[in-house]
């Protein structure tokens, strides 16, 4: 079982530079089609300063920094033991390429059903730009089988 203490915890921070190229070629992966994703100049008239991040990029950004990684080694929860169970984002402001984004998380709640075989750890995230703006809220729900 994992250790409710860890309920509060506060991951390290994940700082992260937007690059156009890698925007794009997220955009591409998971299938977007708008081309204010892809093309600077759609982007522009769209009324954004650079390509936006898409949809679920910021979802990355602590899967590249390790901080997902680090989080399951601290909680002794093997990898191949957890499922992706959920995940949400509410943006409140854009961010674009050339930006630079700050996500802080912390362990919002763990709790289990089935009598311990399936536990849940929810983590909640907030992303800020270059000017300390609140730019998005994520959450996350990690799914422990026993």
């Amino acid at each position: 079982m994992i250790d409710k203490k860890w309920i509060g915890h506060e991951l390290a921070a994940t700082t992260m530079t937007l690059e156009r190229g890698r925007l794009c070629a997220f955009a591409r992966a998971i299938g977007e089609t708008d081309p204010v994703y892809t093309d600077l100049a759609a982007a522009k008239d769209a009324g954004y300063a650079d390509l936006p991040v898409p949809p679920s990029f910021l979802f990355g950004a602590e899967l590249d920094a390790g901080t997902l990684d680090r989080m399951l080694d601290d909680l002794d929860i093997p990898i191949a033991k957890i499922l992706h169970g959920e995940q949400s984002f509410t943006y409140h402001k854009a961010l674009c390429a050339g930006e630079t984004v700050i996500v802080k998380s912390r362990i919002a709640d763990i709790f289990d059903k089935k009598n311990g075989a399936l536990e849940f750890l929810v983590k909640t995230s907030e992303a800020r730009n270059d000017n300390d703006e609140l730019v998005a809220e994520l959450r996350t729900v990690l799914v422990v089988r026993h």
